[in-house]
């Protein structure tokens, strides 16, 4: 087996990880369904592999990055699937946002490979995984992250050991993302009031920010809208996606979610009118289209 690192699904959050392992001199294998992406990570030096188990083959860690549980298990399972590839003994580090239940599923069956599966949930966006201030919640075995913990901290100076229970750092996102939702909705809804009452809405978040109602993900997606710039840095869609998982767990578990469950209702509202592709931060506008329809 080599040291060489391999990653499916170089979107934004996956291009930014494999440019931070190449500057720490490892080497980095890549595969995406698009070419342009592929493209892109190779003009910065990464490897790319020509289909899943390809890029397995040898490789000490597979980082999946892709969107959701079906994703996850074409790539890993699927034909010409990764899991097919790969050593007892490497590794699958499991980034995206699913349900515990499948990430438990996946674990299992790449446990009965010989492949140690390592639940780890990324938060923070592209710019904090390419300078290394990401968030990683990691649950996995403690054998299994010493094995890879020179990868994982590579990756990331702040992981957050939550457990050694597959699926408990898909748990742990879930209630993170839920939060995010409800902060982002709340921010919105502030901003599109101010407007309402002929605020400026610019100064109006500048004193937010500066007092009680101030959250990193308010302050960041607000900034942008204001802006104008939607340009997608996480789209709407994957929030959307996100809450409706949460409350998913939360009934399953016998929590009635109320405000997260609005949030959801906003964020599936917004992608149902279209918006799902541009960045999370179109919130603002939505709601400013929806005010003004309600008049």
């Amino acid at each position: 087996m080599t040291t060489t690192t391999g990653i499916i699904g170089i979107g934004n959050m996956g291009l930014a990880m494999a440019l931070r392992l190449r500057d720490r001199g490892r080497a980095v294998r890549v595969r995406d369904i698009d070419p342009a992406r592929e493209a892109l990570a190779a003009a910065h030096g990464a490897e790319v592999a020509e289909t899943p188990a390809a890029l397995g083959r040898g490789a000490a860690c597979v980082i999946v990055g892709v969107v959701d549980a079906p994703q996850c298990e074409e790539v890993l399972f699927g034909a010409d699937g990764a899991a097919s590839a790969m050593e007892e003994g490497s590794a699958v580090l499991l980034c995206p946002t699913l349900g515990p239940a499948s990430t438990m599923e996946i674990a299992a069956r790449l446990e009965r490979r010989g492949i140690d599966c390592i639940d780890a949930p990324m938060s923070g966006g592209p710019a904090r995984a390419r300078d290394g201030t990401m968030s990683l919640m990691v649950a996995c075995a403690d054998a299994a992250f010493e094995r890879h913990r020179e990868l994982i901290e590579a990756l990331s100076t702040q992981v957050f050991r939550v457990g050694e229970r597959a699926g408990d750092g898909a748990r742990t996102k879930l209630v993170n993302n839920l939060l995010a939702a409800v902060n982002l909705a709340g921010a919105a809804e502030a901003l599109a009031l101010a407007e309402r009452l002929g605020l400026d809405p610019a100064r109006t978040l500048a004193v937010i920010e500066q007092s009680s109602g101030q959250s990193w993900i308010g302050s960041d997606r607000m900034r942008r809208a204001l802006a104008g710039d939607l340009a997608p840095r996480a789209h709407t869609t994957l929030l959307a996606k996100d809450t409706r998982l949460a409350i998913e767990m939360a009934r399953a578990n016998g929590f009635d979610a109320v405000l997260g469950s609005r949030a959801a209702r906003l964020f599936a509202a917004a992608c149902a009118a279209g918006r799902g592709a541009l960045d999370d931060a179109c919130l603002l506008q939505f709601l400013r289209d929806q005010d003004a329809v309600s008049r």
